[in-house]
């Protein structure tokens, strides 16, 4: 039983298509085309599609015509009839297949690259172009590579927890903070600094992959406002992802957007460069895994690190023992907890209603709280049943419904009807602008907001100058 189990959250997984896959099925047929003249792209789009469109992938590939359909579908057992057909779906919005009822057959342009990536054929050079030797300056080895997109990575992280918080963290650059701004993980309140908001707490919650895939995400979006030919940064991503840790690349071949690419590239970790103006690059970790399952990071040292990276104990009294010394997760935990004492690798704190009032002001929600101690759980508690205590959930939300217990609305009490009669028509007039919060009939009044005043006063004026006449 325990085997089977094992296979279902397996198969579970692997349904859940990588982040990329939606944003490309959503280009068009030209774009994706384009895309699929270079090898790189091709290999890259490969390691991001499910294990079963893989398969049907490299089933196609090797063969001169189109076969029957029919043919295809004889290879399939009836219980997997919906997979296979959510499979070819998949693979037909991404024009890597065709559609056709009758004939299969993968896109041309993909089919010839795509070989060209596993034969090793071709000269594009769209697996970037190694740099000549430089005998004066060696390169970063991959330990100084790593240092580099750890302290990267770990500066927005660090500002994303701290900034608005009365301490002074690293600044990114602008860009970095336009993107955090951009995506909803970071925004500012009339003109205060930035502070984290609640899907900003939850992209914490991510491991790093997903959390680099949904700032990528939103780079991509902004390539059509920033004037970047869309095809030349993905390709560039694709390029990256497929280049080999620790060696130097020229940029002498890379395109108009690639070139303007390489400075936000820098200040999010993914290549390495010895100063701004030069002719040769490095990637990182976080460049060189992005279409492949291993860790970004050379250690688990981001907010994401799953349950066997655990290190928070929660007793019933609310206290918090954290057994870290990184000063990330000590921010993370600052934005909820009211932190006591720090030694070398403990920080003791506790949670209360101040500390959880003040992450709920931010956006932070109940949930998220809870599921952020319950992620990163010492093991020692995951041998607890339930593995945090329930008093301790259950006030943290008491805390967020005494938050939301009491809504204040701006708006305008109507009240002093003549008749009944009229009170109804006006509070019919809005109910149909649905701006109705409270109303009373005994009393024949109402409270509508503010912004369905103006048409409500000029119903009444109307209705009254008609009486009149």
């Amino acid at each position: 039983m325990s085997a089977r189990r094992g296979d279902h959250d397996t198969a579970s997984k692997a349904s859940v298509p990588h982040p990329l896959i939606p944003f490309l099925q959503l280009q068009s047929q030209n774009t994706l085309t384009r895309l699929y003249q270079l090898p790189s792209s091709c290999l890259a789009i490969y390691r991001l599609l499910a294990p079963l469109e893989r398969q049907i992938v490299m089933s196609l590939l090797w063969l001169e015509s189109a076969i029957p359909a029919s043919t295809m579908a004889a290879w399939v057992i009836r219980e997997g009839k919906q997979l296979y057909d959510d499979s070819l779906s998949n693979l037909y919005r991404l024009h890597i297949v065709p559609t056709s009822l009758v004939k299969l057959a993968l896109n041309p342009t993909f089919k010839t690259s795509f070989r060209q990536a596993i034969t090793g054929s071709g000269t594009s050079g769209s697996f970037g172009v190694p740099a000549e030797p430089d005998d004066k300056r060696t390169p970063l080895d991959v330990e100084g590579l790593d240092g580099y997109a750890l302290e990267r990575w770990e500066t927005i992280l660090h500002y994303m927890v701290s900034s608005g918080t009365g301490q002074n963290p690293p600044k990114p650059s602008t860009g970095v903070l336009y993107l955090l701004q951009r995506s909803g993980l970071m925004v500012s309140h009339r003109g205060s600094p930035l502070q984290i908001t609640s899907i900003g707490f939850q992209f914490l919650l991510h491991s790093p992959h997903d959390q680099l895939w949904a700032l990528l995400l939103q780079y991509l979006d902004m390539a059509e406002q920033r004037q970047m030919d869309l095809v030349e940064v993905l390709n560039f991503l694709f390029m990256l992802s497929t280049m080999q840790l620790g060696k130097e690349y020229s940029t002498e071949k890379l395109g108009v957007s690639q070139n303007a690419m390489l400075e936000d590239l820098r200040d999010y970790g993914l290549i390495w460069q010895r100063r701004p103006s030069s002719k040769r690059f490095s990637p990182t970790r976080l460049s060189t895994t992005l279409t492949s399952s291993s860790p970004p990071l050379p250690t688990a040292t981001g907010t994401g690190a799953g349950a066997q990276d655990g290190f928070i104990v929660l007793e019933t009294n609310y206290r918090i023992y954290a057994y870290t010394d990184n000063p990330l997760r000590t921010a993370v935990l600052n934005l909820f907890v009211s932190l006591k004492y720090r030694f070398p690798n403990l920080v003791v704190g506790s949670i209360t209603r101040d500390s959880v009032k003040k992450a709920l002001n931010n956006g932070i929600t109940a949930d998220q709280i809870i599921s952020y101690l319950i992620t990163h759980a010492h093991p020692q508690m995951r041998k607890n049943n339930p593995l945090l205590p329930v008093t301790v959930q259950d006030q943290i939300r008491l805390w967020e419904l005494e938050r939301n217990r009491l809504k204040s609305s701006e708006g305008y009490l109507y009240t002093s009807f003549t008749s009944q009669a009229d009170y109804e028509l006006v509070l019919g007039y809005a109910r149909e602008l649905d701006v109705v919060l409270w109303e009373n009939a005994g009393k024949r009044c109402f409270f509508g907001r503010m912004e369905g005043h103006a048409n409500i006063r000029g119903f009444i004026e109307r209705r009254t100058s008609g009486d009149m006449t």
